[in-house]
């Protein structure tokens, strides 16, 4: 919540989504106030639905012991959160580099 990398609108998707998963959403008027600063009915909807489908998601299958991936494919994944900051660096200017001067109209 402290990182200087999150908007405020991003900070108060945060906080929601803690206390729709705590459910205390409903008792902090306070946390109400910060999210509504920054998202319309509409959004707020999707997200308070959007956390609370992951959350059930997450409780059913961790309830009944469902293996969303098998270990070696989630050992994978723990190996690979540490980038090296000049690779991340470089990846990132190719991607700046190779940006088109014009982006393309979205079809249909």
């Amino acid at each position: 919540m402290n990182s200087p990398h999150l908007s405020a609108r991003e900070r108060a998707a945060v906080l929601w989504a803690e206390h729709v998963t705590l459910n205390t959403a409903k008792e902090r008027d306070d946390v109400y106030e910060i999210v509504r600063k920054e998202f319309s009915d509409p959004e707020l909807f999707e997200l308070t639905a959007a956390t609370a489908l992951f959350n059930l998601s997450n409780r059913v299958q961790d309830s009944l012991r469902f293996p969303i991936e098998e270990e070696s494919e989630v050992n994978k994944i723990r190996t690979s959160v540490r980038t090296h900051p000049q690779k991340l660096k470089a990846y990132l200017q190719r991607v700046v580099d190779d940006w088109p001067d014009e982006m393309p109209e979205p079809r249909g």
